[in-house]
């Protein structure tokens, strides 16, 4: 009998651990030998150009997402970690269905703007075009996130290891 599928999508804005958080949490599922894949969802759509109409690759995301799901399920994967972006209600399905089905839990990691900033800071070179746009887009997708109420639950990714916060993370969606 085949498990059903359960993933997680870690939602945030820049900054906020959803990578960190996914990394430690697959760490914790394998050793307790649950099969499971982790997925940043920035390298599925890390190509240019990207089209004009899809400013960050979305549809080509979701198209690779389908591949590498669909790959994972054959070898016995029935948990995904997906970190990563949602930023409307509609798009959840989108993801459940590129995942293969079963249950898809969002939620968001949530970090003071300026922990956000820190984090960003740390891991760019200063006065970097690259540090300049994360900066900016960090404030924007807050808001847009904070409006968009896409999320499950939220987990306090502040003040707290990765590990910490994937402990968190696994306790609510119940793993």
């Amino acid at each position: 009998m085949a498990t059903e599928l359960e993933s997680v999508f870690l939602n945030g804005t820049v900054g906020s651990g959803k990578t960190a958080t996914g990394d430690a949490l697959h760490r914790l599922l394998t050793a307790d030998g649950i099969p499971n894949a982790v997925i940043d969802l920035d390298a599925l759509r890390r190509s240019w150009p990207a089209p004009s109409t899809d400013r960050f690759n979305h549809e080509l995301e979701l198209r690779n997402l389908h591949a590498v799901a669909g790959n994972n399920r054959e070898i016995g994967v029935n948990r995904f970690i997906l970190s990563g972006v949602i930023e409307c209600r509609a798009e959840v399905d989108r993801y459940r269905a590129a995942l293969g089905g079963g249950t898809l839990t969002v939620i968001r990691l949530n970090a003071p703007i300026e922990t956000v900033r820190e984090r960003l800071r740390s891991r760019h070179e200063p006065d970097s075009p690259d540090l300049h746009w994360h900066l900016d887009r960090s404030v924007e997708l807050n808001t847009i996130l904070a409006r968009a109420r896409v999320d499950d639950q939220a987990v306090s990714s502040a003040e707290r290891s990765p590990a910490e916060v994937a402990q968190a993370v696994r306790a609510v969606i119940g793993w």
